[in-house]
């Protein structure tokens, strides 16, 4: 951990936003199937035990000034997905979140990124957030666009580890 600051926690009205532990581990393995993982970036597939203890000891050593990540916990039912903001290679802030399929379409995400985002303009002084979503996935579009984001006309090819192969992804932008 850098410095004294830790991940802070989020309280949305059905969520809590707080920082990965190692007991998620097992969690985000049942919850990571192929149509979760091949709708991010970084995640591979097959997704294995070892990928979960990874990702957490890597979010535990995150400079909290330039990377925040959360567990997203739904109240009686434990880590339900997970949201990170992290820098671009623009230096730009940019967010990413994924859900267990079984929490898809209750707008789950919605209301962990409105929170996340919250936290990050009033608490962490951001004023501007970038988001993308693969072509594929216009759930994910609903989500940035009832956040707030803004599509900006870009669409950039991204690689999608998962997949293991790029795919279109349309760019969006946030402003406090």
């Amino acid at each position: 951990m850098h410095g004294t600051d830790q991940t802070p926690i989020i309280e949305t009205r059905r969520l809590i936003l707080r920082a990965p532990r190692p007991a998620d581990a097992s969690r985000i393995v049942e919850l990571v199937d192929y149509d979760v993982a091949r709708m991010t970036l970084r995640m591979p597939w097959p997704y294995a035990p070892a990928d979960a203890e990874g990702f957490i000891t890597q979010v535990a050593m995150q400079d909290r000034r330039r990377d925040n990540t959360f567990a997203i916990e739904l109240e009686n039912e434990g880590l339900v997905g997970v949201l990170g903001f992290f820098p671009t290679p623009e230096a730009q802030l940019e967010v990413g979140y994924w859900l267990g399929r079984p929490y898809w379409g209750r707008g789950l995400a919605s209301e962990a990124l409105m929170g996340a985002l919250t936290w990050a303009s009033r608490d962490w002084r951001k004023r501007m957030v970038v988001a993308g979503h693969f072509a594929d996935n216009p759930a994910s579009g609903r989500v940035l666009c009832k956040a707030g984001f803004l599509y900006t006309g870009v669409v950039d090819t991204k690689l999608s580890r998962a997949r293991g192969e790029p795919a279109d992804t349309r760019m969006m932008v946030w402003l406090a």
